[in-house]
């Protein structure tokens, strides 16, 4: 199974990598089939993402999911952030091989749960 430079770079070397204390919102998806565990924190402000980290118990595509999304969430809207799918964090990895394109779905659900998360925080 290849890897693309950027899968491996993100992999070595991942960015927003850990805990974030007092998180705005969390979201934490699992896959059963696999075993992989990603958790995303959000720190947000006026509706916009400030912080984001997060932790990944999984493979090297899981973590360098989680770290191309960290990136490309940084600083977008949560209405943006919503609308990144797994086909941009792959596009943004240079691919991945077939068998690990699951783990680009682990990543936006956890962002769209933490998401879901605070909003629903903002209603009660």
């Amino acid at each position: 199974m290849l890897y693309s430079p950027q899968v491996i770079q993100h992999f070595q070397k991942p960015h927003n990598q850990g805990s974030l204390a007092h998180p705005s919102a969390v979201g934490q998806v699992g896959n059963p089939v696999c075993g992989d565990i990603m958790k995303i924190y959000l720190r947000i402000k006026n509706g916009v993402i400030t912080k984001v980290k997060f932790e990944t118990l999984g493979c090297a595509a899981a973590i360098a999911v989680a770290s191309a999304l960290t990136d490309l969430v940084k600083g977008k809207t949560l209405d943006e952030a919503y609308q990144i799918t797994k086909d941009q964090i792959i596009d943004d990895l240079g691919g991945l091989p077939a068998p690990k394109v699951h783990c680009s779905m682990l990543g936006v659900d956890a962002l769209h749960l933490a998401i879901d998360n605070y909003r629903q925080q903002l209603v009660k």
